[in-house]
């Protein structure tokens, strides 16, 4: 699938969507992201919608620049994935006691663990690193300084929205785990706190959007930021290791006399900053909505909690920014979502997975999403797929 491009005032709007099936407001927030003085190249993602500032699904490369933004309030925010010695046939019939004990072991929603996870003691857990996350939390914005406890109960918890846990089923009928989730509260004080500074900042007034305030390279607020939002993207890194080894644990214990075995954990952000290089310039690459998909970087795409996932390989197209889609992509908001659909809609289009279906996540139905099917079919140039998944098992919160 080639790209197709729109034009914008200071850079051509790269587009893997379809430009006349994206909403006029997300289209209005692409060609404000074009008109930036710093901007060197803005690629679209298939699953762009309409976002705060930023659309969701866009890959925004600076030069001495960084939108927080664009980067979104969910620092790090990601996906994790791991497949199992487990086939199909292993599986239960029902499958409600693995959810009610996975939903026992990580918490969700709101949820806070008792006492801090320790990861010394999470069986194959990586840990290096550990201890000195920890030490620089009293470097961060002294706004969030006091979270220190909450944070460190926080690690190792799904949240809510469109977060999930998910045991799923691949194409050879393997068992894979999955998982999404980002830096918690902790990465969205640190993202609302910066976005606020910036938008103060004297080179920021009289932008097109407020909400497009950028730091710029050299300044005492450009290093602040970076500082924090390095870190909440560890902290995000973390939350989902410890969740997935929390979440091994369960499997491990539930299918004892299986022995189970796991293969090399896959994870990825869809919501970050990185310093990258194209066409000669060191460039900002915030990926709001997208992966990372250079050449062999191994991926996780999913869809909703009734349509499937895929695990793909990155193909590492440089117009791109070496980057593919996140997700589905949402084609509706929260609110039209639960106006639209009800309970038995939600217990229809979710038939053969033990989940929720109550009016809590009405808004999460696959409904209201696009199909990841038509996702995929317009990045074949972004990523080849290893593995379909389907979910047998969805924990949402």
């Amino acid at each position: 699938m080639a790209y197709e491009e729109v034009p914008g005032q200071k850079v051509p709007i790269r587009m893997w969507a379809d430009p006349r099936g994206v909403e006029d407001a997300a289209m209005g927030q692409l060609r404000n992201v074009a008109s930036l003085p710093w901007i060197k190249g803005l690629a679209v993602m298939p699953d762009v919608h309409y976002g705060k500032g930023a659309t969701v699904g866009s890959v925004i490369a600076m030069q001495g620049a960084v939108c927080p933004a664009a980067v979104g309030v969910d620092i790090g925010c990601g996906m994790s994935a791991v497949k199992t010695s487990l086939t199909a046939s292993d599986l239960p019939g029902d499958l409600s006691r693995l959810r009610s004990r996975i939903e026992r072991a990580i918490p969700v929603g709101r949820g806070l663990h008792d006492e801090p996870v320790d990861p010394h003691g999470a069986h194959g857990l990586a840990t290096a690193g550990w201890d000195d996350l920890w030490s620089r939390f009293g470097r961060l914005a002294e706004s969030v300084r006091h979270r220190e406890g909450r944070a460190r109960r926080q690690i190792g918890t799904l949240g809510s929205g469109n977060h999930y846990i998910e045991v799923n089923i691949g194409h050879d009928d393997a068992v894979w785990l999955t998982l999404h989730s980002g830096s918690r509260n902790i990465g969205k004080e640190l993202a609302d706190h910066h976005i606020g500074v910036a938008q103060g900042l004297p080179h920021n007034q009289g932008l097109v959007d407020r909400d497009l305030a950028v730091f710029i390279s050299d300044t005492p607020q450009m290093a602040a930021y970076r500082s924090d939002l390095y870190w909440a993207q560890e902290y995000a890194r973390y939350n989902r290791s410890i969740m997935m080894g929390l979440l091994k644990e369960v499997v491990r214990r539930e299918f004892k006399k299986a022995g189970v075995t796991f293969v090399q954990e896959i994870s990825c952000h869809h919501n970050y900053v990185a310093e990258e290089r194209y066409d000669g310039m060191d460039l900002l690459v915030t990926r709001k909505g997208a992966i990372r998909a250079g050449g062999g970087d191994l991926g996780i795409i999913p869809g909703s909690m009734g349509t499937g996932s895929y695990i793909v390989r990155g193909l590492g197209n440089a117009a791109a920014f070496n980057s593919a889609s996140h997700g589905a992509g949402r084609r509706m908001s929260r609110n039209a979502a639960k106006r639209r659909f009800s309970t038995r809609d939600l217990e229809e289009q979710t038939r053969g997975v033990e989940c929720r279906k109550d009016s809590g996540v009405v808004d999460e139905i696959p409904g209201a999403y696009k199909p990841i099917e038509q996702v995929m079919e317009r990045q074949t140039d972004l990523v080849e797929v290893v593995t379909r998944l389907r979910q047998v098992v969805c924990v949402k919160g």
